[in-house]
């Protein structure tokens, strides 16, 4: 742990740093370019008011997915995307592209199952995301979401049975 004497990390550093992951991850919970690009600027602009008043820099980082994750849930309480999102699909497709009736079956697939994440109970959908997407681990994914270690891996296979129950794709059994 820091020493609370210690100095303030540089804002534009920690911004620097967790952007692109933080978008990725917020991108990830409400699937719509926009409102993950302004969640970030809201995530970035609260911890910037709230840096000074930190007590431990220990661990900014899971710092910042906290707020960003209280930033998505307000967001998608006030907006109520989540039944009527569309996902933008990304145009860089893996190499080699697959042909024109494959390429349309996986973009169906993948809408299909961004659908089934978006319906998932919040708790759920950010624990499962936190772990399998942004590669956290369960502590850190239980200090982000105020939760227990036992609680967080609990989410995660809540959300993955669900997964599995629904696709019957056995891909999400480790999760």
């Amino acid at each position: 742990m820091q020493n609370a004497n210690a100095p303030r990390p540089d804002f534009e550093q920690l911004v620097e740093l967790h952007s692109r992951e933080l978008f990725v991850y917020l991108w990830r919970l409400l699937q719509h370019d926009q409102d993950a690009e302004d969640c970030l600027q809201d995530t970035f602009l609260r911890a910037f008011r709230a840096l000074d008043s930190l007590q431990h820099t220990d661990n900014l980082r899971a710092w910042l997915y906290k707020i960003a994750t209280n930033v998505a849930r307000t967001h998608l309480k006030k907006n109520s995307r989540a039944a009527s999102t569309s996902l933008e699909i990304a145009e860089d497709l893996p190499s080699p592209s697959p042909g024109p009736e494959a390429a349309t079956l996986n973009r169906m697939d993948l809408h299909h199952l961004s659908s089934l994440v978006l319906a998932l109970p919040a708790k759920q959908r950010a624990a499962l995301i936190l772990h399998r997407y942004q590669e956290l681990p369960y502590p850190e994914v239980a200090r982000i979401l105020d939760i227990t270690e036992d609680a967080a891996r609990a989410n995660v296979y809540q959300a993955a049975r669900k997964l599995r129950a629904q696709t019957g794709q056995k891909e999400y059994a480790n999760a």
